[in-house]
C-alpha cells in the first residue's frame, strides 16, 4: 500500500539530489577551515594574478614619464605605493573570500544533515512498514 508520507518525503530526497545536493555533498566532504582555506588561497592568487596585470599595464602607459624623472626616491617610492596597494588589497579580498566561503559550507552542511534527517526518517518509516 502507498503512503502519501512516504511519496512525498521521497520525492523531496530525490529533488534535493538533483538540485542543490550535487553541490552540497561535495561541499560537506571538506571541513569548514580547509573550504574556506583552500578558496581564500586560490582567492588571493587570482587577486595576485590580476593585480600584476593591472600594475603591468599602468607602468606600460606611463614608462615614458617613469624614465624621464627617474631616481631612486622615485623608484622607492612607487615601489612602497604598489606594495602597500597589494597589501591591502590581498587583506580585503581574503576577508571576504573567508567570510563568503565558511557561510556557504555553513549553509550546505545544514541542507545535507536536513537531508540526512530526512533520510533517517525514510528509514523508520520503512523498518515499521516491515514488523
Amino acid at each position: 500500500m502507498l503512503d502519501q508520507r512516504k511519496i512525498e518525503l521521497m520525492t523531496r530526497l530525490a529533488f534535493y539530489e538533483q538540485t542543490d545536493g550535487k553541490n552540497d555533498f561535495k561541499v560537506s566532504e571538506f571541513y569548514r577551515k580547509d573550504y574556506t582555506s583552500l578558496h581564500t588561497i586560490c582567492s588571493v592568487l587570482w587577486v595576485t594574478v590580476g593585480y600584476l596585470c593591472v600594475i603591468g599595464i599602468v607602468v606600460l602607459m606611463v614608462l615614458e614619464d617613469i624614465l624621464e624623472n627617474l631616481s631612486n626616491s622615485l623608484i622607492v617610492m612607487l615601489g612602497g605605493m604598489v606594495l602597500l596597494g597589494y597589501i591591502s588589497l590581498v587583506i580585503v579580498y581574503a576577508i571576504i573570500t573567508n567570510h563568503i566561503y565558511d557561510e556557504k559550507h555553513r549553509d550546505a552542511r545544514q541542507r545535507v544533515k536536513k537531508y540526512n534527517h530526512n533520510l533517517t526518517r525514510l528509514l523508520r518509516m520503512y523498518e515499521k512498514e516491515n514488523r
